[in-house]
């Protein structure tokens, strides 16, 4: 979160006591509290079944809440909830485009729904910031999986939103777009816009987002900036590979483990060990022939607190 926000300015997201609970009895989202602020790039992650979808569906008005509140930019959403619903644009998991209007068409329609009369100066930028220019005359049917999900986010952004929700922007996309759209989602955060994302890839989240929120079993169950999780709960992946020849040593720090066959120490740390690590490998004088840590990944992090893979 940027520390220049000022504190005067409303926070771009505020959840106070939400509560989903469907009338089969689940319970859906069990009393989150949530704050984003403006600008802000913000991460939810969470388990399949978790509440992450029902959290992006309150916030988009297509579900309805049972308890609590919502604001977007201070504005309740049960009270003025068109003017919320101007601000927001929702990239959708699912890609949704009518096969016979082109890319252009898409764009246009989809501005004017929001009363946008011009838009085809900004539609124009839309498409080259997202390299559709080429594809813009072609109908939706004919672009491939990855130009279908370049649209589906150009489109969310067309009537100019203060917040952009992406719900698995990247999902079964390949590499080279999904580094296209990491660069384009943080272009979006240098020009300001709040950008909440939802991901199972932890190391997008990881690599884009400032603050990460986690929710299992409808529960928010943690909410910090990236950094100061890798801190508190991630370790590093430290192997010591020992000289040809050299002794086995005699003692190790806590949490590594000798590996005989490999001559190697290895095992994972937390971040406030390392320091004792390096002090203890440099009494060993000569016996290290090479230290490797690997950084802290949110992934670990993840795993730790919600005991499920991603």
């Amino acid at each position: 979160m940027r520390d220049s926000i000022e504190s005067a300015q409303p926070p771009a997201l505020t959840i106070q006591g939400l509560v989903k609970r469907y009338g089969n009895g689940v319970l859906a989202l069990d009393g989150i509290d949530l704050q984003v602020a403006q600008g802000e790039l913000f991460a939810i992650l969470g388990p399949n079944g978790a509440g992450k979808s029902t959290l992006i569906n309150i916030i988009a008005q297509v579900t309805g809440k049972s308890e609590g509140q919502v604001q977007l930019f201070g504005v309740d959403l049960d009270r003025s909830a068109q003017q919320a619903k101007l601000q927001v644009g929702i990239t959708p998991q699912e890609i949704a485009l009518d096969p016979f209007f082109t890319v252009r068409e898409v764009l246009i329609n989809h501005a004017g729904y929001y009363g946008e009369r011009k838009p085809h100066a900004y539609v124009d930028h839309l498409l080259e910031q997202l390299g559709l220019t080429e594809h813009a005359d072609k109908r939706t049917r004919q672009l491939s999986g990855g130009m279908k999900r370049r649209l589906t986010v150009a489109k969310s952004l067309v009537h100019k939103p203060q917040l952009i929700i992406l719900d698995e922007p990247t999902a079964g996309v390949d590499v080279a777009l999904r580094r296209d759209l990491w660069a384009f989602v943080r272009q979006l955060h240098q020009d300001g816009v709040t950008v909440i994302l939802t991901t199972h890839y932890l190391e997008e989240a990881q690599e884009l987002a400032e603050r990460v929120a986690i929710i299992n079993q409808g529960k928010l169950i943690a909410c910090e900036r990236t950094d100061k999780l890798l801190a508190t709960f991630g370790s590093r992946r430290i192997e010591i590979q020992w000289q040809p020849g050299s002794p086995e040593p005699a003692a190790l720090p806590q949490g590594l483990q000798w590996r005989a066959e490999e001559a190697q120490a290895a095992g994972n740390l937390k971040e406030a060990a390392i320091p004792e690590l390096l002090a203890w490998a440099a009494q060993q004088g000569g016996a290290i022939r090479d230290l490797r840590m690997e950084p802290p990944r949110l992934e670990d992090v993840y795993l730790q607190l919600t005991g499920e893979a991603s």
